[in-house]
């Protein structure tokens, strides 16, 4: 069973940028649709985005489009979200989150359609 743990969060100003990456733990990553979701404090758990194990579709909240991008390398077993233009409602706990699929052009956009999931790491953006 896959596993995954996230990196890369932390403390940036309005405006800034951030890269948080995703690894799995010594197994591989091909076959797997991952996605990327956010619990900002007291809300519920939402959609960020999601990139098919091929890596060829994706898929974004609004709220992101067009300042945060998606990526992968099954080669190096890797998910990175870069995160452009953050904003103080970007703050939010981000996890990592993964399935088994066997198409490799779909991707996922609910939680409960991910059966493995990350700790979480924290993005604060504040001035």
């Amino acid at each position: 069973q896959v596993q995954v743990v996230e990196s890369g969060g932390g403390l940036v100003q309005p405006g800034g940028s951030l890269r948080l990456s995703c690894a799995t733990s010594g197994r591989t990553f091909t076959n797997y649709v991952a996605g990327w979701f956010r619990q900002p404090p007291g809300k519920e758990r939402e959609f960020v985005a999601a990139i098919s194990w091929g890596g060829l579709n994706s898929h974004f909240a609004d709220s992101v489009k067009g300042r945060f991008t998606i990526s992968r390398d099954n080669a190096k077993n890797t998910v990175d979200l870069q995160m452009n233009s953050l904003k103080p409602e970007d703050t939010a706990i981000y996890y990592c989150a993964a399935k088994r699929e066997r198409y490799s052009d779909y991707v996922f956009i609910r939680p409960e359609e991910y059966d493995i999931w990350g700790q979480g790491t924290q993005v604060t953006v504040s001035s």
